[in-house]
């Protein structure tokens, strides 16, 4: 990425470009790949914003793209101000740096409470909603020892396994990632736990003011969740529950994945059972987490995963290729490197046919790089 974004944690934006960035990313058919792209492409969200309605008519779409108004952004950071809260843009110094190594790292995460903490190493803790007592149990004495052991601690503040993780780390650190946006906190029985974090510890979300979590915004939440974090502890987990898309999206993401075992008769750690036969590592304690995490700890993130640029010039697709390229896709999601070889096209005129299709409302983009037509 070119210019702020680009920046490891030194560069901050002016309030201009702030406002700018909030636009991009709000405006409709622009997730944190596409704003990527659009700002390796144009130098700056200003320049983006002003060309979105021609991409997207390039990309088929029938009607612009929706863009988020100066009013309506003024407006969202005022409301955030509010709660005490402030925006972090990727590549500014307070971005946890283990999130700024996904491939769909937000551009930019609202955050109330304490700032200073975003940086520190963190393990993240998830788990059943309704948990056993030995699982409370498990999970708080796991939190209490990584936290004294210098590991901040990150969780969604679901009922059960999460509340407790977060109880049991106030005094040492932890994180609370919300599926909604801040004046929208979910589960409404957190509440007074989540103002002790908003005092003690951090609260993230990339969703806007007013905004209500709904079913498909906890899987998106919960890709932050492991983001943040070095590893995921799973702590019971039923089949098929949210706390396994957790583990998978942090297995995708490159982070270490620990399972507390539990009984075979237990419902409750079915899923946890599974992780550890398809190869998660088997925890007793926080001492297991901690020789596993320490290496990582030391080489700081890895940075491997963060999205390469791509080189988008400044050169019209041509007609050629446009044509070929949409005869490649389809409901099936394929790579974005296959499309690049099977259509002959460069690289450049690839992504631009992409962008121009993702802002039409035409394309989808999946893990691991795929693409399909929607």
């Amino acid at each position: 990425m070119t210019g702020a974004a680009r920046s490891a944690g030194g560069t901050r934006l002016d309030d201009r470009q702030r406002r700018d960035w909030l636009r991009l990313i709000r405006s409709e058919n622009v997730g944190p790949r596409t704003f990527r792209s659009l700002i390796n492409r144009f130098g700056g969200a200003a320049a983006a914003i002003e060309a979105l309605p021609q991409l997207a008519r390039k990309g088929g779409g029938l009607l612009p793209p929706r863009i988020f108004s100066i009013a309506e952004a003024d407006a969202e950071m005022a409301a955030l101000a509010r709660l005490g809260g402030t925006l972090v843009a990727l590549g500014e110094r307070d971005y946890p740096p283990a999130l700024r190594a996904i491939e769909d790292a937000p551009p930019l995460i609202a955050i109330r409470g304490r700032l200073d903490l975003l940086t520190q190493p963190m393990v993240a803790i998830v788990g059943s909603r309704n948990a056993s007592g030995a699982g409370r149990t498990m999970a708080a004495r796991l939190a209490r020892d990584l936290g004294l052991a210098g590991w901040m601690i990150a969780s969604g503040l679901a009922r059960g396994i999460d509340t407790t993780a977060h109880e049991a780390s106030l005094a040492t650190g932890t994180l609370a990632v919300l599926a909604g946006g801040h004046d929208r906190p979910y589960p409404p029985e957190n509440l007074a736990l989540l103002e002790r974090i908003a005092e003690e510890g951090a609260i993230l979300t990339e969703m806007p003011m007013g905004w209500e979590p709904r079913a498909r915004d906890f899987p998106r939440r919960n890709r932050l969740v492991s983001g943040v974090a070095l590893g995921v502890i799973i702590v019971e987990a039923a089949e098929r529950s949210g706390s396994l898309i957790t583990a998978r999206l942090a297995a995708e993401q490159g982070r270490e994945v620990f399972a507390v075992p539990g009984s075979p008769l237990d419902p409750r750690a079915a899923g946890a059972n599974r992780l550890i036969k398809q190869g998660a590592s088997l925890i007793t304690s926080a001492a297991d987490v901690i020789e596993a995490l320490s290496p990582l700890r030391e080489r700081g993130p890895d940075s491997s995963l963060d999205e390469p640029d791509v080189p988008l010039d400044d050169g019209e697709p041509s007609e050629g290729a446009r044509t070929r390229v949409l005869g490649l896709l389809g409901p099936s999601p394929v790579n974005v490197d296959d499309l690049i070889v099977l259509s002959g096209a460069g690289a450049g005129e690839v992504h631009i046919i992409l962008l121009e299709l993702e802002l039409a409302g035409r394309l989808e983009r999946h893990p691991g790089g795929g693409v399909s037509l929607l």
